[in-house]
């Protein structure tokens, strides 16, 4: 129950900080964010890295969108069906972007497994790439508390669904080979 307690505690303070970023650099945050919906910036990027980065790339942008896939359909196809978490009072924001907020469950962020899927499986396959990604999923996920969608309990839930995925997705093929062949 203590830990409970301090988990409301640490997500309200948190999420009181990141409500009072500054205004410009809550404009960039939510530019990123708002390229990465529906996963666009993601898809993008790997167009990117498979039309420009020959075989490295490829093989990191199909990395990177299969992990996205799993972290999407493992937060936002079962977790936000099993948590029905509300979103963080309105009343904490000074700005009206709380305004845009989904209606859906607030635990996890979907957009944070994600950022952190496609990063994390970019980085796995290609280090120098995975790490020009992290940028705007650090952002992405920044964002997600500023604007009031999501505690800093979800994004953090919702990163290591992300990191899960990753891992599950570049390890998955060795797997299966080794199981069944």
């Amino acid at each position: 129950m203590r830990l409970l307690t301090g988990l409301r505690d640490t997500d309200r303070r948190g999420t009181q900080a990141a409500a009072h970023i500054r205004p410009t650099l809550g404009k960039v945050l939510s530019a990123v964010e708002e390229s990465a919906e529906g996963t666009k910036l993601w898809c993008v990027a790997a167009a990117l890295m498979a039309w420009r980065a020959g075989w490295r790339g490829r093989r990191a942008a199909a990395a990177g969108l299969a992990a996205v896939t799993v972290a999407q359909l493992a937060s936002n196809g079962l977790c936000k069906q099993l948590a029905d978490r509300p979103r963080p009072p309105k009343e904490w924001f000074p700005h009206d972007e709380v305004d845009d907020r989904p209606d859906s469950s607030s635990f996890p962020s979907g957009h944070t497994a994600a950022a952190v899927a496609f990063t994390v499986a970019v980085a796995c396959t290609w280090p120098a790439a995975g790490v020009w990604c992290a940028v705007p999923a650090t952002m992405v996920a920044i964002e997600r508390v500023q604007s009031g969608a999501h505690y800093p309990s979800d994004v953090v839930v919702g990163a290591v669904i992300g990191v899960g995925s990753a891992l599950l997705t570049y390890r998955a093929p060795a797997l299966i080979v080794r199981r069944w062949l």
